[in-house]
């Protein structure tokens, strides 16, 4: 069995303000790497010099845990690797995780420092799939891949309850996604979903409309758009899974979204709570203060993001005792 932690340790609040260096971060990140995102062309020289320049800047502000299990896995269309922080052991329950950077480019070993600490945090192994790359592999493929890994964990014996799902950025769009289709195809939804600043809004409107108030450190909302048309293009703005319509009534397990306060997806984040709400979900939402784009996994560069890690993780291991306790009832 794995320690998924417990639900009585202290949680301390979202913050009133950023701390110092979260600050300084924010004002560097919004004279270095923006620009650069900026500069950099989306033919694929530029989508490889984007790749390596993402990569370099994660593994340096947010490693891995000194210590961290990684598993590779190779399973059919499925493919991705496991991470445990070290002590945790791997057993019934697990996180999904969906990486997210616009379809294009990250990977599973960008996000493996952030998925040790989201380990560390619950107790729980996670498991950090690594869905194709547009514009390699341009649309369904990724939300494809995301539905494969979810349907193989369950052929693996994990109880759908026994599971949560979690992803970042254009993450957030493919766990949004995944939960759609699992109520039209009438398939188990997980006992609950965390999203780091998700996309929603892939024509970046939303975005368009924050930037007027506060440009984004890292990234331009034309510069975004255009980096997910790589993924998108050729196909109907209007397709349903593009759009992710929440039906009324949908079946849709507990959500926490976190955002930061100076990124323009905090309005997509604002959006995801209405409409969430709308459908008759739940939805928490967290608006942290002077945080820029997926702050969580910059663990090197920011206070808050291992805050913000425990906060995730406190819903996480809640949502699931929460889960097994309504399971122990139906039963009885």
């Amino acid at each position: 069995m794995t320690n998924a932690g417990s639900t009585t340790t202290q949680i301390r609040p979202v913050p009133v303000s950023a701390s110092i260096p979260s600050r300084l971060a924010a004002m560097v990140t919004s004279v270095t790497l923006r620009p650069l995102t900026s500069a950099l062309p989306l033919n694929a020289r530029g989508v490889w010099a984007s790749r390596q320049l993402i990569a370099g800047f994660m593994s340096t502000l947010g490693p891995p845990l000194r210590g961290t299990k990684v598993v590779q896995v190779r399973s059919g269309a499925v493919r991705g690797e496991w991470v445990a922080a070290p002590g945790v052991e791997f057993g019934d329950r697990a996180v999904y995780y969906i990486h997210g950077s616009g379809y294009v480019i990250c990977s599973a070993r960008t996000h493996r420092g952030l998925a040790s600490r989201l380990s560390r945090a619950t107790g729980l192994p996670v498991f950090l799939t690594d869905y194709r790359l547009a514009p390699e592999h341009p649309f369904p493929a990724a939300a494809d891949d995301i539905e494969a890994g979810y349907r193989w964990l369950l052929e693996r014996g994990f109880l759908a309850s026994d599971l949560v799902v979690a992803g970042d950025s254009a993450g957030g769009h493919l766990a949004l996604d995944l939960m759609i289709e699992n109520v039209r195809t009438a398939t188990p939804q997980p006992a609950a979903c965390v999203m780091f600043s998700p996309l929603v809004d892939l024509s970046f409107r939303l975005s368009a409309d924050q930037e007027r108030v506060r440009p984004d450190p890292m990234i331009t909302a034309q510069g975004a758009r255009e980096l997910v048309a790589l993924y998108t293009a050729g196909h109907d703005a209007e397709h349903t899974r593009l759009t992710l319509k929440l039906p009324a009534g949908s079946n849709l397990p507990p959500i926490l979204v976190q955002a930061g306060e100076v990124e323009m997806l905090s309005a997509d984040a604002r959006y995801l709570q209405q409409t969430v709400r709308a459908a008759g979900g739940s939805c928490d939402l967290e608006i942290w203060p002077g945080q820029m784009h997926v702050f969580q996994a910059l663990s090197l560069l920011v206070p808050e993001a291992n805050h913000a890690v425990a906060r995730a993780a406190h819903f996480i291991t809640t949502s699931l005792e929460q889960t097994a306790t309504l399971t122990e009832r139906r039963v009885s």
